[in-house]
């Protein structure tokens, strides 16, 4: 992914090759070698161009902001889960961002039951 100030420079490079080169080329009578190397090194210059205004803009997309206030009182018995805040699947990476504030009580009871009253990756 090119960002900002690289895709900028790309573009502008690419289109000094395009104009400049090329018509220095053909401005001094050129033979056959000289105008195919100029329309090759222009066609390689606009596909530059295209290419770089074609690319996406920015970094990655931004992931889920999640946020969970005030709850409470959640109780699990024999291998059930019980949550009172955030359970975020495959958001460790850190897109996106999660609150949790006074979540409260959170009671897991017999094996293989859970409890989380904060925030909790999977």
């Amino acid at each position: 992914m090119v960002r900002g100030g690289r895709r900028i420079l790309i573009i502008v490079v690419a289109l000094l090759v395009t104009a400049l080169t090329p018509v220095v080329w053909l401005l001094d009578s050129p033979d056959t070698g000289q105008f195919v190397g100029a329309s090759i090194q222009a066609g390689t210059g606009v596909a530059a161009v295209v290419w770089a205004l074609l690319q996406p803009s920015g970094g990655p997309p931004a992931g889920p902001d999640d946020t969970v206030v005030d709850t409470g009182e959640a109780e699990s018995t024999d291998g059930g889960a019980a949550r009172t805040g955030i359970r975020r699947r495959g958001a460790a990476d850190g897109a996106g961002s999660a609150r949790a504030e006074r979540t409260g009580d959170a009671a897991a009871h017999g094996p293989g039951s859970a409890a989380s009253t904060g925030i909790e990756y999977d």
